[in-house]
């Protein structure tokens, strides 16, 4: 089983992605963390070549050896990861990575391009949108400290840069579900993405 999310920043994948995979007891992928660890490890002087990523079952991210993925939603990375993942070397090695984790099981993957890129056989697609206002205060509620018109301001960028980008932009696969989080609780969110994929995959065993 192979389920795609996609979406904006703060639209919600991260928490629906990672209830999926808790409620059917598989593989969690948070493919916006690989990109951070990438502009992390840029930041520290590191080609890409002489990046090391490895991902657990759990999700958690390994650079070159540490467990950093306590050290990747800052807003510098949030920007950053955006950037770095416009670089045509930098998408073909994590993309080419996300199949081979894929490939490996049962799998939550999400993202920005997982359904019409990475996973474009997944078994269920859905895309998560909400407004700009509704995402940029999610992530001041995330984030001690910071400023709701900072926070909407970061999102329209990077609204802006995904949409844009000449490598896998931020599209709708043709096969998505669409779901508007907006106004709707996580846990509805939750059960109702539950209750499709259980309708598009009824009597399948997972494999984990």
């Amino acid at each position: 089983m192979k389920i795609a999310i996609d979406g904006p920043a703060g639209s919600g994948k991260t928490s629906l992605a990672r209830a999926l995979a808790e409620h059917f007891g598989c593989r969690f992928l948070e493919t916006g963390k690989m990109y951070r660890a990438v502009a992390l490890g840029f930041a520290a002087g590191l080609a890409i070549e002489a990046i090391d990523l490895q991902a657990t079952r759990e999700g958690r991210l390994i650079l070159n050896g540490e467990d950093v993925s306590d050290s990747l939603h800052t807003p510098e990375l949030d920007q950053a990861s955006s950037e770095v993942a416009t670089l045509p070397e930098v998408r073909e090695r994590l993309v080419a990575l996300q199949r081979e984790i894929a490939e490996g099981g049962d799998i939550v993957m999400e993202g920005r391009d997982i359904g019409t890129v990475v996973l474009p056989d997944a078994d269920v697609k859905i895309f998560l949108v909400a407004s700009p206002d509704e995402r940029a205060r999610r992530r001041v509620a995330e984030r001690e400290g910071t400023e709701m018109d900072h926070s909407l301001r970061e999102i329209l960028i990077r609204d802006e840069r995904d949409s844009s980008r000449r490598i896998s932009p931020l599209n709708v696969a043709s096969d998505a579900t669409i779901i508007d989080t907006d106004r709707k609780p996580l846990v509805e969110v939750i059960s109702e993405v539950i209750h499709l994929v259980k309708e598009r995959l009824e009597g399948r065993c997972f494999d984990g």
